[in-house]
């Protein structure tokens, strides 16, 4: 906590490291909040200071002095100079003076207003009170609507004639209501210009570690007084049942931002063609209140709360808690949110967070550059590009006449685009892509320029078009015209009845499983059940966005692959910091956290160095809470057969060495108690190496100590078999016997190496099987590879594509084998087998809590009688 508290006071960057169960989560609120508390008291006397300076100075200018009499008899150029520095230095802080009493209206009106929510119940009833009256009033509406429904008939609904259309009544709109039409240009909306407020962006990977966060500044003793506000996703955050069912991000996204649009821009009346008026009706939220989202805002800074907890709040107040909690944002001191959230500089906007002069704290941050290379990286298959071609073709056909003459320039500009990116593919825009077959399959890498150039697209101004796609909001619109259109099969005239029953039998080709296929037009189930099709544009919009970065910092893979429908366009970013390096210039200090962050050269080299001076950076890393008796890593070089344990590509597929490695498993069964979690380099090595046992029949020996279960692929069962190992080990120990636990197969960078607590007998002993060394045959990798030893120094001599392998590789390594010790009074064991761990290029880095204690084992017998004594006196010790 000190060494943050000092690198916020100095304004610099920070790379923490604190071993999972030593409380870092607690100490990054306490060392941060504590700063923050006593720099605002600072800033506070400092504007007390100048008020009280300006007074002064105001009283003084009532009484002649002789200085200015003196200033006024200055004469030449010299005096004229310092008479307008003078001044100008004098209007400099009137304005600041100005601007700090301004600051300080709108804290006493905010604090004043926080404080009656917090203390006068009578707010709070009658908000309820108001709700009330509105659910009333709902359904009221809503039973004079089936009263009308029910006496007209629906059939004579949709058999009105167009001119009758003017009889029907608009939707009506309350006087509170209009207060949106204008958005917030009210008398109010300078409560959400506050004055400026030193903010902490804290963010995490998940939603989950997020919420753990705000529960643990809820019983931190800043929970009372903090602002906190929780940022989210539609997806987490909405509550308008209508939009939630529609399920995928996309959808909800489109569907949120139309109805917002709505009701913003909500016309009663519109021109046609022939200039008559006519009547338009459009979907607006509900939720989407101005005054409801005011109090939504003022109960989110009132009281911490997470996510969760604001959705709830949101049903309450019927208010929409994705837009209040950012309506809070200027007035709060700690903002929390996921850090793709703030990592993306359009989002980041879109959710109005302003870095400069501002602290943020990632954490978990061990997968940072991976994270930014992948939110900075887009990939889009054939049959994206073609169904996109074909849904704007067929928009612009049947509104060409309707559009404007720039509109029409843009959309042709994005037709041609999309028909070039399929011909260098080796396919027709105007062909079926699942079958059009690819003559050369392969994989090429091109620089962006090459790729420009030879896709004939290097005329275009892709930042105009990727500009026109976000303003315009073209991929929702076309969304809502697959929409209204794709499903339907009445049309108006013969004309256009052809052209959208060849756009309907275009979308049904692409819905149609085909096994060699690998369509990614993803179909979204509708209320009604039927499979309707997301616009793949939006998906384009984010390759052309990528086009636009430097032809240094990124490359376009063309993977051609059986069909066009499964061959892709792939951007890939090769310099993450240059992403960065918006938030290092902006932000006062940034701190990198979390709990294994070696190798931390990594970020150095790659995120910091070509931005942040080395003497503004500082490494921490503190030990672990366990007692040194609680852990035993050990290296093992060799096998109970004196066989040497190298799982190479070249020799891990030796039979000799899959025994070796059975055999050390099945010693390692008979006196470790409780779970054993076995990870392996790779899927495809886990499945050889257990066909392999099972037919030596090592799995039936294996299977009389530890019950074995399997890591599955697929996500949605990996909850399924933790349950069970857990449900497993917990009965073995309840009723003893000769089974003593179960025996898990993970795979490194799977779904249980980050993430899965195995904490106390879910996790007695982790065993790595050989390095994980990423394929140096990617191409993404070789690129990457080329890329760094061309930007980056040797250092001690190895280059730097080499200290990438290394540094992935132990990365994984790190992340594996913390998965075991979680807290305090927890123990295990740690077995890496490989001899290659002994060497000082790979010892070096492991984290400092682990290699300070490891034992390098040449022998298998020395390593299974320390092992052996060691569970032998934890299991006494436990009883």
């Amino acid at each position: 906590m000190a060494e943050l508290y000092g690198v916020l006071e100095a304004g610099k960057v920070g790379i923490f490291e604190s071993p999972t169960g030593t409380g870092k989560s607690l100490s990054l609120i306490c060392g941060a909040l504590s700063w923050l508390r006593d720099f605002e008291e600072k800033k506070k006397q400092e504007e007390a200071h100048l008020l009280a300076d300006e007074r002064n100075g105001h009283d003084k200018q009532q009484q002649p002095s002789s200085c200015s009499t003196e200033a006024s008899d200055c004469q030449g150029s010299t005096g004229e100079l310092d008479w307008i520095t003078e001044f100008v230095q004098k209007k400099e802080e009137r304005d600041m003076v100005d601007r700090l009493k301004e600051e300080q209206i709108r804290r006493k009106k905010r604090e004043d207003r926080l404080e009656k929510i917090r203390h006068n119940v009578q707010l709070k009833y009658a908000s309820k009170r108001k709700r009330l009256e509105d659910d009333e009033t709902e359904r009221l509406l809503q039973l004079s609507k089936e009263i009308l429904s029910t006496e007209l008939g629906s059939d004579v609904l949709e058999q009105l004639d167009h001119g009758e259309e003017e009889l029907i009544l608009a939707e009506y709109e309350s006087d509170e209501e209009k207060k949106v039409t204008s958005g917030l240009d009210e008398d109010d909306d300078d409560d959400l210009e506050e004055e400026h407020v030193t903010k902490i962006y804290y963010c995490s990977r998940t939603h989950s570690q997020l919420a753990q966060f705000v529960h643990e500044v809820q019983k931190s003793p800043f929970g009372e007084e903090i602002r906190l506000v929780s940022l989210g996703s539609r997806q987490n955050l909405c509550v308008n049942e209508e939009v939630r069912r529609l399920g995928a991000v996309q959808l909800i996204n489109d569907r949120c931002m139309e109805m917002q649009k709505n009701k913003h821009g909500k016309k009663s009346e519109g021109e046609d063609s022939e200039g008559k008026k006519r009547r338009v009706s459009r979907a607006v939220c509900p939720f989407y209140s101005y005054e409801q989202m005011q109090f939504l805002r003022d109960e989110v800074l009132v009281k911490v709360k997470d996510i969760e907890q604001l959705v709830t709040l949101g049903k309450e107040t019927k208010a929409c808690p994705y837009y209040g909690s950012r309506y809070a944002i200027p007035a709060a001191q700690l903002v929390v949110l996921p850090y793709q959230m703030l990592l993306h500089e359009s989002t980041r906007c879109a959710s109005g967070i302003k870095l400069k002069d501002q602290v943020v704290i990632i954490d978990e941050a061990h997968n940072l550059i991976d994270t930014i290379t992948c939110i900075h990286s887009a990939e889009v298959s054939g049959s994206q590009l073609c169904c996109a071609h074909s849904q704007l073709l067929q928009y612009m056909e049947r509104y060409r006449k309707r559009l404007k003459a720039k509109n029409l320039m843009y959309i042709k500009q994005i037709l041609y685009l999309l028909e070039r990116f399929v011909s260098i593919l080796g396919g027709n825009i105007n062909q079926n892509p699942n079958t059009q077959s690819i003559s050369q399959a392969g994989t090429e890498l091109k620089s962006i320029n090459d790729f420009l150039f030879q896709s004939q697209i290097d005329n275009i101004n892709l930042f105009k078009v990727q500009r026109y796609c976000e303003k315009s909001l073209i991929s929702r619109k076309i969304f809502g015209f697959v929409e209204r259109y794709g499903a339907t099969s009445v049309v108006k005239t013969n004309k256009e009845n052809q052209k959208m029953t060849g756009l309907q039998n275009f979308l049904h080709t692409l819905q149609e499983p085909d096994k060699e296929a690998a369509v990614q037009c993803p179909p979204v189930e509708a209320e009604d059940g039927q499979p309707k099709m997301a616009s793949p544009l939006m998906q384009i919009e984010g390759f052309l966005s990528a086009l636009t970065n430097a032809n240094q910092d990124g490359r376009v893979i063309l993977n051609r692959q059986g069909t066009i429908a499964q061959s892709s366009l792939k951007f890939l970013l090769l310099n993450p910091a240059v992403h960065f390096a918006k938030v290092l210039k902006e932000c006062r200090a940034v701190i990198i956290a979390g709990g294994t962050m070696q190798p931390v050269s990594d970020f150095r080299e790659q995120l910091l160095s070509c931005v942040v001076g080395a003497d503004r950076v500082v490494e921490f890393s503190c030990g672990h809470v366990i007692p040194p008796e609680n852990i035993l890593p050990i290296i093992l070089c060799s096998g109970p057969s004196n066989q040497q344990l190298e799982f190479t590509y070249q020799k891990r597929d030796l039979p000799q060495m899959m025994d070796e490695l059975g055999r050390i498993l099945s010693n390692l069964c008979n006196v470790v108690p409780g779970g054993v979690v076995c990870f392996f380099p790779s899927y495809e090595y886990e499945k050889q190496v257990y066909a392999h046992w099972e037919r030596m029949g090592l799995l039936t020996r294996l299977a009389t100590k530890k019950k074995i279960f399997q890591e599955p692929k697929r996500a949605n069962q990996v909850e399924q078999v933790l349950a069970e190992y857990t449900k497993c080990i917990k009965r073995c120990s309840q009723l003893g016997g000769q089974m003593t636990g179960a025996l898990l197969f993970s795979v490194v960078g799977g779904k249980m190496s980050e993430g899965i607590n195995f904490s106390d007998d879910l996790g007695r002993c982790v065993v790595m099987v050989g390095m994980p060394y990423p394929n140096i045959k990617s191409p993404e990798l070789q690129e990457k590879m080329a890329y760094l030893d061309k930007t980056m120094p040797r250092t001690a001599g190895q280059a730097p594509s080499r200290r990438l392998i290394e540094n992935l590789c132990m990365k994984a390594v790190n992340q594996s084998i913390g998965r075991a010790i979680r807290h305090q009074k927890d123990f295990a064991s740690i077995l890496l087998l490989d001899h290659r761990y002994a060497r000082p290029s790979i010892f070096n880095k492991l984290p400092q809590w682990i290699k300070e204690r490891t034992e390098i084992k040449p022998a298998f017998g020395l390593a299974f009688a320390v092992l052996k004594k060691f569970h032998q006196e934890k299991r006494s010790e436990a009883s």
